[in-house]
């Protein structure tokens, strides 16, 4: 893969509501394809962090200072790593704009999977503070990706794991040989 990406590096933000599989994929993928990686929930702040173990969604204000320190994250990956794989929820435009504020060759990957789908998954997972009760929460703050975001591309989740992986890497692998890309 690094073979085929010339002066160019490139940042995949893994993005879409909690039990959506981010993490899951992100991990294989930066496997497969030797990328750096970084789950954005480790930026999250302290308080976020207690406000989600309470049960309490996060509101705007919570997530500003977080997505600036996605997009400080993504800024310095990109300087180091020619394909930087990042986990974030991104759920609406104006987040996604701040990560995409002052970075280049940043693309979004919207892992895209029903509420019914989603919530089952998440009835089965352990170790994580998202509760599915707050699931509800992401999908009404969800703005999906508009036409105009020609830098989102979306994954259906609702396949086996191994075949969104495959996809996920696929796209990567197309983006980065794409001529006007590998300049």
């Amino acid at each position: 893969m690094n073979s085929i990406i010339k002066n160019n590096r490139y940042i995949f933000v893994l993005m879409g509501v909690s039990g959506s599989g981010k993490s899951a994929v992100a991990k294989q993928v930066s496997t497969v394809l030797d990328a750096a990686y970084l789950d954005g929930d480790f930026l999250h702040p302290k308080a976020n962090i207690i406000k989600m173990k309470s049960g309490q969604p996060l509101n705007d204000d919570d997530r500003i200072p977080w997505l600036e320190l996605i997009n400080n994250a993504a800024f310095a990956m990109s300087n180091v790593s020619p394909i930087s794989l990042i986990i974030c929820s991104s759920l609406k435009r104006q987040y996604r704009d701040i990560i995409r504020h002052g970075n280049q060759n940043i693309f979004f990957i919207y892992l895209k999977g029903r509420f019914e789908v989603i919530a089952e998954r998440l009835a089965q997972r352990q170790g994580h503070f998202q509760k599915t009760g707050m699931l509800k929460s992401q999908f009404d703050t969800l703005e999906e990706p508009s036409r105009e975001e020609s830098d989102v591309v979306v994954v259906d989740i609702e396949q086996p794991l191994d075949k969104v992986i495959q996809d996920v890497i696929t796209t990567i692998k197309g983006i980065c040989q794409q001529p006007s890309d590998c300049t």
